[in-house]
């Protein structure tokens, strides 16, 4: 990959969460790391910006959007600190905000399932406006099946099949809906399980 910011190289894959206690990057976006040529990145929902610093340290750059400010403002913290550029983090209502632009990678990672369900359609459409030709999206979210019913009272869940009914005109590369873990813990300090939409998609024709 080229070089896009002076960060990229620098650090190790798991130095900023060993240093700011974040968690690590997430799995799926490591696994999409060797499809994706750097350039220009999109997190929509970056919380404290694990997969922003990950994507940097690789040669990115990146913009993310969140709605936590003090989520933001650690982020923020570790940009100034770390003297990162190439990174840019802004605070975004993502059930109100309309975007386009051109970006290589565009991603949500476990964050739909927080918003509203009428947001979903419009986000994922401005998600694949926003995606330069040959680029892609990556999306993990929550899922409400018969066999695996949400144990959580998220906004939005998706049904089977449904992520990828949005992107049968992409070239999909990954698509599963497998039973996965949350951060949060139950009552019993188990993590919570559930199934997830996972999807790794570029934006080409599919001949």
């Amino acid at each position: 990959m080229d070089e896009k910011s002076a960060s990229a190289g620098r650090f190790a894959d798991d130095y900023f969460a060993e240093k700011y206690q974040l968690t690590l990057p997430h799995s799926e976006l490591c696994a999409a790391l060797p499809y994706l040529s750097a350039g220009r990145a999109l997190d929509i929902g970056c919380g404290r910006g694990r997969n922003m610093l990950y994507l940097n340290s690789h040669g990115f750059d990146v913009t993310g959007w969140d709605n936590n400010p003090a989520s933001l403002a650690h982020l923020q913290q570790i940009i100034d600190q770390e003297q990162l550029t190439g990174i840019d983090c802004q605070p975004v209502d993502l059930n109100q905000h309309r975007f386009n632009g051109s970006y290589q990678l565009v991603m949500s990672t476990v964050v739909m399932m927080f918003l509203q369900p009428q947001t979903i359609p419009r986000l994922i459409a401005d998600m694949q406006a926003a995606t330069a030709k040959e680029g892609f999206n990556l999306i993990v979210s929550a899922m409400d099946t018969a066999d695996t019913p949400c144990p959580l009272d998220f906004p939005f869940t998706f049904k089977s099949g449904e992520l990828s009914h949005y992107y049968r005109n992409w070239h999909i590369l990954k698509y599963n809906e497998h039973h996965g873990e949350l951060h949060k813990r139950d009552a019993t300090g188990q993590r919570i399980r559930m199934r997830f939409a996972t999807l790794l998609a570029q934006k080409t024709s599919i001949k």
